[in-house]
């Protein structure tokens, strides 16, 4: 069984999606071990306390430099022996030594079909938002692996949406997240930790 850290930083829906389907047996292979939230008041957190998942709080604030923040977040993954991280609506950057120590050993969950409507001011409903004013007829959402370019890991998995007319860009949230994310982001959680990709 790998150990896999979940970084967050805000209501943690897919940190939730990612505990039900642990709980219903569908990542055998994946330990839940710690929950990493950039700000002390996410949510995210209540989920992780309420299921028995260790909490950090590493705030950027809290440190001299990026690259001090970036050492720290580095030490607590391997502190905690982490496998797996996993970005589940986490907002702040990865540094160069997170990297490093943990390439292809991290990914990402973004709200649409890369490469569209990705990279740096392209996250939560900002993404639907442009999707709906693009005029896309479909979206969905992406698993990637992190490296130096946000939103431009490889593509581990994808899956599509229809937009459907009259689509505020919290209902196309809402249904890419239902359709997409919740189903996508455990299902390729399960196969890095079994060792399939």
């Amino acid at each position: 069984m790998k150990r896999a850290a979940v970084l967050v930083s805000g209501g943690g829906t897919n940190l939730q999606a990612l505990i039900d389907a642990r709980r219903m047996g569908k990542m055998p292979s994946v330990e839940l071990a710690l929950v990493i939230s950039d700000r002390e008041g996410a949510f995210a957190l209540e989920r992780a306390k309420q299921n028995n998942i260790k909490i950090s709080v590493l705030r950027r604030r809290d440190f001299a430099s990026a690259e001090a923040y970036d050492h720290a977040f580095c030490n607590v993954l391997k502190e905690n022996n982490i496998d797996l991280a996993v970005l589940a609506g986490f907002l702040s950057i990865i540094g160069p030594a997170t990297l490093g120590a943990y390439r292809k050993r991290i990914i990402n969950i973004h709200p649409s079909l890369l490469p569209a409507f990705g990279g740096k001011g392209f996250y939560g409903v900002k993404v639907h938002e442009a999707a709906l004013n693009r005029g896309v007829k479909v979206s969905g959402a992406t698993v990637h692996y992190v490296d130096d370019e946000v939103d431009g890991g490889e593509i581990i998995a994808q899956k599509a949406v229809a937009v459907l007319e009259g689509d505020t860009p919290e209902t196309l949230q809402r249904r890419i997240m239902e359709e997409a994310e919740w189903q996508i982001l455990p299902a390729a959680v399960e196969l890095l930790c079994k060792g399939e990709l």
